[in-house]
C-alpha cells in the first residue's frame, strides 16, 4: 500500500456514523509507551532509536490487529507526504520535523497509527467515529496487551508507565473527542463552556490537536492528567463532561431554530450556495462554510448531502490532499481553484 492510495480511502472517523454524530465527529485514545531501559527519544541516540524501531516493527508483525499495517519511515518522505499524513490525524507535526529512527505506522482503515520515537518511543492510537470512547478503548486495550508480549514498557509501581512528559505518567492514557459546536458559537456561549472545561482540568484543542487553534467550529475535549486515575475512571469523565457539552450544544440549535430560524437558514443556505458555485476559495473560508452545511445536514435544512461527503471535505480540501489528486505541487491560487473545482465536483454528486 502506498501512502497516495488513502486518497481514495475514508478514514473511519470520518464516517459520520456512530453515537451522537450530528455533534461528535470522532472519538480517539491514545496510549504513551517506552521501551524499558532505553532513553526517552529527546535523548536517545541513533543506535537506540534505530533498536526501538526494529523492536515495534517486529511486534506490529506479530499482533495479530496491526500485522497489516504499513510501516514507514519519516526519513523516506518528503515534505508533502508528511503534511498529507498530518492532514489525515494519522501523525503529529513534531513527528514530521524529526528525522533519524523516527517512524509511522498505521492500518489500512486508519483506524490505528503508531508514531515510533516521536516524543515518546510509542505514541498508539485508535480512532472511532461518533461518540465511541469506550469501543474505541476496547480496541486500544487489545492493542496495548498484544504490544506488550513483545516489548517490554517501561513501569514503576508506584508511578505507573513512565513517560517524556509528567502529565501522560500513569496510564499513559489520552482520551479525547471532537465536537462540532457552531451553535454555541453562534450564540456565543462557547467562552464560558471552554472555561468550564478549564476549571475542570480538561483540555480544549483546534481541529489538529495540541498547539492549533479551532478552525470549523470544531474543538476536542481531552483529559490533561493520567497519573492516579485508572483509564476507566479517567474515560468516564471525559464521557460525562462530553455528554454535558452535547447537551448544551442541542439547547443552543434548538434556541437558534426557534428563535432565529429564517436568519439561520439564510446562513446554512447561503455557505451551501457559496460551496457549490465557488471557483476560487480558501481553506479558511471552505471550513467556515462547510461548518454551517454540517450544522444545515443536522437540522434538517439541507437533505442532498450526507454528513461522510462534508466530513471528507474537511480534509480533502487540505493544501497536500490537494496536490496529491492533482499529482503535482500547486501554488496557493491554484490549490484555491483546485479546491473550489473539488467542491463543486463533490456537491454535485
Amino acid at each position: 500500500m502506498r501512502i497516495d492510495d488513502l486518497i481514495n480511502n475514508t478514514g473511519e472517523w470520518l464516517k459520520g456514523t456512530g453515537p451522537q454524530s450530528h455533534i461528535v465527529m470522532s472519538s480517539r485514545i491514545r496510549l504513551a509507551r517506552n521501551v524499558s531501559k532505553v532513553p526517552f527519544p529527546s535523548r536517545a541516540n541513533k543506535k537506540d532509536l534505530t533498536a526501538v524501531y526494529d523492536s515495534v516493527k517486529s511486534a506490529i508483525e506479530k499482533s495479530g490487529y496491526l500485522k497489516d499495517s504499513v510501516v514507514l519511515r519519516i526519513n523516506d518522505l518528503d515534505n508533502l507526504d508528511k503534511q498529507f499524513l498530518i492532514e489525515r490525524h494519522l501523525m503529529s507535526h513534531d513527528h514530521a520535523a524529526s528525522g533519524e529512527g523516527r517512524a509511522i505506522a498505521f492500518s489500512k482503515e486508519e483506524i490505528l497509527s503508531i508514531m515510533i520515537n516521536e516524543e515518546d518511543h510509542l505514541r498508539v492510537q485508535a480512532m472511532q467515529s461518533g461518540f465511541n470512547l469506550f469501543e474505541t478503548w476496547k480496541i486500544m486495550d487489545t492493542i496495548d496487551n498484544e504490544l506488550s508480549k513483545n516489548i517490554n514498557f517501561a513501569y514503576d509501581d508506584q508511578w505507573g508507565y513512565l513517560t517524556a512528559c509528567p502529565t501522560n505518567t500513569g496510564t499513559g492514557i489520552r482520551g479525547s473527542v471532537m465536537l462540532h459546536l457552531p451553535a454555541l458559537v453562534m450564540t456565543k456561549q462557547i467562552n464560558k463552556v471552554l472555561e468550564a472545561i478549564a476549571k475542570l482540568s480538561f483540555a480544549s484543542r483546534g481541529f489538529y490537536g495540541e498547539g492549533t487553534q479551532a478552525i470549523g467550529n470544531f474543538f476536542q475535549i481531552s483529559n490533561q492528567v493520567s497519573l492516579g486515575h485508572s483509564e476507566e475512571d479517567i474515560l468516564q469523565n471525559i464521557n460525562g463532561l462530553v455528554r454535558q457539552v452535547i447537551e448544551q450544544e442541542e439547547q443552543a440549535r434548538q434556541t437558534l431554530l426557534v428563535q432565529n430560524k429564517a436568519v439561520l437558514e439564510d446562513k446554512i443556505c447561503r455557505s451551501y450556495g457559496v460551496l457549490r458555485n465557488a471557483h476560487i476559495i480558501s481553506s479558511q473560508e471552505t471550513v467556515d462554510l462547510l461548518s454551517m452545511v454540517r450544522l444545515g445536514i443536522d437540522s434538517g435544512v439541507i437533505k442532498d448531502v450526507d454528513t461522510q461527503a462534508i466530513n471528507e471535505l474537511f480534509i480533502m480540501i487540505q493544501p497536500a490532499h490537494l496536490q496529491k489528486i492533482e499529482g503535482k505541487k500547486l501554488s496557493a491560487t491554484e490549490r484555491d481553484a483546485k479546491r473550489a473545482s473539488l467542491i463543486r465536483e463533490k456537491l454535485e454528486k
